[in-house]
């Protein structure tokens, strides 16, 4: 397995690019617009008003005594990705170790929520598309016109 992290959530049309990755190689899973910004708002640690799904599924982790392990994104599939939430929970009564089956969009907004790693197995990261130039790309133009609209402000 390859450890992964989210290194950018980009919106598109259709919902979120979230492009994960590492200094290797960087690719995307495309979400909708909902988890993506669930995404971006737990990678900036931005308040919310009220309680979102995903903070509610931790509240009750939290309850529970459960802890998101790990997230593995372990296979993809005519361009549909595949991904198991590990969850472990440990009381009184002993250890437990429960793995789920998830969409990776709810596992990564779960683990970056958690501060828990990200897994891709080497069989998806091997063929997966290299995404890491496209990412520059579009963060160094997301800088320009942020700082050209700043720019503009200070005038």
């Amino acid at each position: 397995m390859v450890e992964i992290q989210v290194r950018g959530v980009l919106p598109t049309s259709n919902g979120c690019a979230v492009f994960v990755g590492n200094e290797e190689k960087t690719f995307v899973i495309y979400v909708d617009h909902s988890v993506g910004a669930a995404i971006t708002m737990f990678l900036h640690g931005t308040p919310k008003e009220r309680p979102l799904t995903h903070d509610l599924i931790g509240h009750i982790f939290a309850g529970l005594g459960v802890r998101v392990e790990r997230v593995v994104i372990n296979d993809l599939k005519n361009s549909t990705y595949f991904a198991r939430l590990i969850l472990r929970m440990e009381n009184e009564l002993g250890k437990k170790i429960l793995e789920i089956d998830a969409r990776p969009s709810d596992c990564i907004a779960l683990a970056v929520q958690q501060k828990s790693p990200i897994f891709c197995v080497a069989k998806v990261f091997d063929v997966v598309e290299d995404m890491s130039e496209v990412l520059r790309r579009m963060s160094e133009q997301d800088s320009e016109e942020g700082s050209t609209g700043k720019e503009e402000d200070d005038e």
